[in-house]
This record gives C-alpha cells, structure tokens and sequence, in this order.
C-alpha cells in the first residue's frame, strides 16, 4: 500500500477537522486501512475567508465547498468530509455523496450568559446567528428580539458570546457534542417545535463519480439508514432551492422501515410559516422529500421567501 492511500481534505475549523478525524477513525476499523495510509488535508474556504458580511451577501453555502470540490475534481484529495448542512443544495457535476456516518444529535442548542431559552429573554434582547433559518424561526416566536450577523466557528462565536456582542446565541448540538461542549447549552430546542436545517448533525463524505473504488471503499463505513435521512432531506431542498438566502427546515426520521418526515418555511421576518409532514417507506425517501418541497412550494406561492 503506498504511503498514502486515502487523502481527505476538510476545512481547517476545530469542528471540520474532528470530523475528519472520526471519518479517518472509521475507516482504520471498519475498512482495514493503516492509520498512517490516511491523511487529512485542510483546506481553506471561500467562505472561511469572507468575515466582512454575511454570506448570504456573497454566495450562500457553496462558499464553504468550492476549494474543497475544485481539489476533489482535480484528483489533489481523494474524498472530502462535510457537515452535511453546509453543503449546496446540488453537487458540481462528476462528485457524489458516497457515504454518511451515522448520525449525531439533529438538534439546536441555545447558549446564554442570562437566559435559559429564547421565551426567558429580555424583551428587545439581541440573538447572535448567521443563520437566517434560526433568525427566522426566532422572530417567529420573538418579534420583538434584535437579530444580528454572529460568523465564525463554535469557539469563536461562544466567545464573541461572553464578551456581551449577544445576549444568546444558538448553535448545532452536534457540533458542541464533538468539540466536547456540549455543556456550554443552556438549553436544547426539541424538533417537534424547532426544526433544524437540513442535513444536521450528518456527516456527508464526497467523491468522484469516476472513482469506482473510492467510493466501494467508502461503503464500509456508509450508514444506511441515515443516508435515507439525507435523501429525503436533500430532495426535500432541491425542490425549494434551499440555500443560506432561505428560511428552510427539515428533518426525517426511521421508524423501522417507515421514514417520516417534517419540513417548515418561513418568511424572513418571521412573520409568516408553513409546515409539512409527509411520511412512507424508507424506499420512497427522495419521493416523500421532492412531495414534500413540492407542497410547501405550492403553500407559501411566488416571492415567500424574498417577503413579496
């Protein structure tokens, strides 16, 4: 085996990199591979390098890819690893999710120096995110709050936190979980009432189409059943045009061989939501998601998104 097998390349965050790490891991016990075969190749973004304004002034989530696709296109990496949230709603041609780990917590955290959830702030408080799905679903809630652009990875965005620029924040759990900071949340938002974004707490990996034994390889570590999750959730997106610039929600669920899946829009401003559930066998999952777009389209009309 030469001295490098398998190159994965990453962003350079804490979080991008722990999960790189436990795609490394897998790999070493589920497909045999040396530990010293598999290298980890950080590479920085678009996106890791706009923190002037929000993202959805400059491209929306492939900001947090293109580097990373255009080195797996070019053959510099073998596979890349995604928090599955962050990726574009539509892959550039001749690349594919080849596998999924299993997935971690779907849920958003809250985090707060003076507030146990988002009904316990101040009125007027201001809310910290980059998220407009988060922004939208909390004016839902809390018209009254002051939402404001919070970038940066976890540690940066918890310590711009505790330096007063916020009174809360909220943030994937998944992510606290692998960084190990898990107990900074204050509370935890359960799906039934927030739903989080599409594909989160997933770890996606990519490949080339062309790498037929890549991506076998790859299947060792596949988790089955979350990878039905992620096609419905991504056909789910596809058919909204889900990106940075949309309010959108979703998640599925197994259920034996049953998926069910919840799905919600919501006006910018939050003054308007709609929601959907549809549920079927795990072998419909990319038919439930596309119904499911479909419905909600159909629901919230021309100019939903934009507040027209």
């Amino acid at each position: 085996m030469p001295t490098t097998a398998i190159r994965i390349g990453t962003r350079g965050s804490p979080l991008a990199l722990a999960q790189a790490e436990e795609t490394k891991r897998r790999l070493v016990e589920a497909a045999g591979i040396p530990a010293e075969a598999i290298a980890i190749v950080p590479i920085r973004t678009t996106g890791d390098r706009i923190t002037d304004r929000p993202l959805t002034e400059a491209g929306g989530k492939g900001l947090f890819t293109k580097e990373i696709d255009e080195a797996l296109l070019s053959g510099a990496i073998d596979i890349a690893v995604h928090s599955a949230k962050d990726m574009p709603t539509r892959l550039p041609d001749g690349l594919v999710i080849a596998a999924c780990l299993e997935r971690e917590d779907v849920r958003d955290a809250f985090l707060s120096p003076v507030a146990n959830g988002l009904a316990d702030l101040k009125p007027g408080a201001v809310l910290g995110t980059s998220s407009l799905r988060r922004k939208a679903m909390a004016l839902s809630l809390r018209p009254d709050l002051r939402v404001i652009d919070m970038r940066g990875n976890v540690e940066t965005r918890m310590r711009k936190l505790a330096d007063g620029e916020a009174d809360a924040t909220l943030l994937a759990l998944a992510g606290l979980r692998r960084l190990g900071l898990a107990d900074h949340a204050s509370s935890v938002l359960e799906p039934d009432q927030w739903l989080p974004a599409v594909g989160q707490g997933t770890i996606a990996i990519t490949a080339r189409v062309d790498d037929a034994a890549g991506r076998a390889r790859l299947t060792a570590i596949n988790h089955g059943r979350t990878e039905a999750a992620l096609v419905t959730e991504r056909a789910y997106l596809a058919v909204l045009d889900g990106s940075c610039r949309t309010p959108i929600g979703g998640l599925a669920r197994l259920a034996g061989d049953l998926i069910e899946f919840h799905g919600i829009i919501v006006k910018p401003d939050g003054s308007e939501a709609h929601r959907v559930t549809r549920s079927g066998p795990v072998g419909d999952a990319e038919q439930i998601g596309r119904e499911a777009g479909m419905e909600l389209a159909r629901r919230g009309g021309p100019g939903f998104f934009s507040g027209s």
